[in-house]
């Protein structure tokens, strides 16, 4: 179709993404229900693990949706329903959290403090199961409102091109900035830092942030790649369009590395018992060398693969930086959650194998249904003309 001298096309991807889609999610689901059934512990933390990744792509999507239209960006227009279709993952974290609500007293020690432990006894009034299931229930379903009015305005321009759509949403975004700040950082202490409730780091929630917000922008570099060297978008995207994407990648992949190394840095020099022994647990038997792979899989190597100019353009280089972020940022959830199951060294077999091959049939089949159903680009955005005119 032409909108507006746009050279766009809708087109649905082919039917054999859909299954893939539904192979990626059957496998998964019964890998999980025979790892929950042979070891419902060790499952328990591999869902933790899952859906903090799941969290991750959904809620960070969400974010740089907002961010584009608090921000008045243009270059990112012309592809920011690959954000909002990865956003709509949102929808399925009850998939992953409902299980684990089942099983808190699996994971959490703080379900059942023992009498003399003084400061778990203090963390009550946080630290309770119905205050911990409020919470859970009370982000997800602001998560889900605010995907749901941002999206369907977006929607709605399409067909109407109002431009009213647009205020509507930058100020849905405006309110969304510090919600999604709190949600995102609580969300990181009650699924991860409680597994542990008597260690602490005031700097947790902004590490969490610096995962999900660089393993977000890789799911969105890659559907955005795949999407465009198809020809699924508009005509007239750039390599400039490619380099905005690497540079915000490498520049969260240095700003993960700097809250990483903070958070490190000063519980070393405080040098406090209950705060150097989360590292010191990470340092034992086989974990030491998954901590020291964390600094070459998470920064060295995503670090000098986009390091120059051209690898920010290059299509083939996006790619594969953007699978291996992906990787990186599972490889960091198990860091944080699986020696707490595991304290002796690592354990890596089958059972977790599950939640990623599932969470990958989600991802997959909503991009799927989605491109049946919806417009690949916002064709009546009024920034979508100079998002495609863009150049550095």
């Amino acid at each position: 179709m032409s909108f507006s001298t746009i050279e766009y096309r809708k087109k649905p991807l082919p039917a054999k993404v859909g299954i893939a889609g539904f192979c990626l999610l059957a496998l998964g689901l019964i890998l999980i229900l025979l790892s929950y059934l042979t070891d419902s512990d060790r499952s328990a933390y591999n869902n933790i693990i899952g859906l903090s990744f799941l969290i991750s792509l959904g809620v960070g999507a969400l974010f740089f949706v907002a961010l584009e239209y608090v921000a008045g960006a243009v270059w990112s227009t012309p592809f920011r329903r690959a954000a909002e279709f990865i956003s709509s993952t949102i929808i399925f974290l009850p998939v992953l959290f409902i299980p684990l609500l089942l099983n808190l007293n699996r994971v959490f020690s703080w379900t059942h403090p023992l009498p003399a432990d003084k400061s778990l006894i203090g963390k009550a009034p946080y630290l309770n199961t119905n205050f911990f299931i409020i919470r859970v229930i009370a982000f997800w379903l602001i998560w889900l409102i605010f995907y749901h009015f941002l999206t369907r305005n977006s929607k709605k321009q399409d067909e109407s091109s109002d431009q009213q759509l647009t205020q509507k949403n930058i100020k849905l975004s405006a309110a969304f900035m510090p919600i999604f700040a709190v949600t995102i950082t609580f969300s990181a202490i009650d699924w991860l830092m409680s597994i542990e409730p008597h260690w602490f780091s005031t700097i947790f929630g902004v590490y969490y942030f610096s995962g999900t917000v660089l393993a977000s922008l890789a799911a969105c570099t890659i559907l955005i790649v795949l999407l465009n060297e198809n020809g699924y978008l508009v005509n007239g995207l750039k390599p400039d369009h490619y380099y905005s994407l690497g540079a915000l990648l490498f520049a969260f992949i240095n700003f993960w590395a700097y809250i990483a190394f903070s958070q490190f840095l000063l519980i070393w020099y405080a040098n406090l018992p209950e705060e150097t022994v989360w590292f010191l647990t990470r340092w034992y038997g086989s974990w030491k060398l998954i901590s020291i792979g964390l600094i070459f899989v998470h920064f060295i190597i995503p670090y000098f693969g986009l390091l120059s100019q051209p690898s920010k353009m290059n299509s083939k280089r996006l790619l594969i930086m953007g699978g291996w972020i992906l990787f990186s940022h599972y490889y960091d959830l198990y860091w944080l959650v699986m020696p707490n199951y595991s304290k002796e060294g690592v354990l890596f077999g089958w059972p977790e194998l599950g939640f990623p091959l599932f969470i990958s049939g989600i991802i997959v089949l909503v991009i799927y249904y989605k491109t049946k159903r919806e417009n690949l680009v916002p064709i009546g955005d009024p920034k979508l003309r100079r998002g495609i005119d863009f150049r550095l």
